[in-house]
């Protein structure tokens, strides 16, 4: 017989989740979701607080999303000839729609990357977590491996990250989890003025999709990325589907 959850099921839920201190998970929650141990997210929905246009809290909460965090160690080694250029890397853009892998495989990358391999030099890597999803930090502490020379901001919006990284930790690559704000195209022109490396994903079904966005069409203009990987679900999610070069030719 189905179980009808109540209200309150759901508030003590939430409680045990944070460890019986919501006040400490408010910043979290006016985004949406918690983070717990592990890497694990979990997704909350009901009435949203608004103090003018920025959201202050949330009450009533009446759905409840549990996201179990998954590393695939060795997802990126597919790609890895692709972005290698020598010793150093290529500018590159994971492409997919929500749920085939974009995340996943830019981990990958971060901590390969990160430790070297048998054909590339460890590099550092500075990775800018929005929603701490990359490292899945718990009290910042990774949950997530990337890699022995790779920095975390965590929880910091992408824009004022990628420049608080160029100006204290010296990355060679910097990396971010979907791109596409204005306030992220001035960001993105400095990294790669710098003389950094970015990995970097976006949403979209397909390079032709993802060019028809103003953001990344001043991208394309610039010759910023030199490779484009697009994901899709033909067989498994995450499948790799095309690997372009920064002109959208095959590689």
């Amino acid at each position: 017989m189905p179980y009808r959850v109540t209200r309150q099921d759901l508030k003590e839920t939430l409680e045990y989740i944070s460890g019986y201190s919501l006040y400490a998970y408010e910043d979290e929650i006016c985004q949406g979701y918690l983070s717990v141990q592990g890497g694990h997210r979990v997704g909350i929905t009901g009435k949203v607080i608004l103090d003018g246009e920025h959201i202050r809290g949330m009450k009533y909460i009446s759905c409840i999303n549990v996201r179990l965090a998954h590393q695939v160690q060795g997802c990126a080694d597919e790609v890895l000839p692709y972005i290698r250029n020598g010793e150093q890397v290529y500018h590159t853009l994971i492409i997919a729609p929500p749920r085939c892998g974009k995340t996943t495989l830019l981990r990958d990358m971060i901590r390969q990357i990160s430790n070297g391999t048998d054909r590339i030099q460890g590099k550092t890597v500075g990775v800018v977590d929005e929603r701490s999803e990359l490292a899945g930090c718990y009290q910042g502490i990774p949950q997530n491996d990337l890699g022995m020379r790779t920095d975390v901001l965590d929880a910091c919006p992408k824009a004022k990250g990628m420049q608080m990284l160029l100006r204290s930790m010296s990355p060679d690559v910097v990396a971010v989890d979907e791109l596409g704000k204005k306030e992220d195209f001035k960001a993105v022109e400095s990294v790669v003025h710098c003389g950094c490396k970015l990995f970097a994903t976006a949403h979209g079904n397909s390079l032709e999709d993802i060019l028809r966005q103003p953001f990344f069409q001043k991208l394309r203009e610039l010759e910023v990325f030199e490779r484009y990987i697009v994901l899709g679900k033909k067989g498994h999610a995450g499948s790799i589907e095309a690997i372009y070069d920064g002109k959208g030719k095959p590689c």
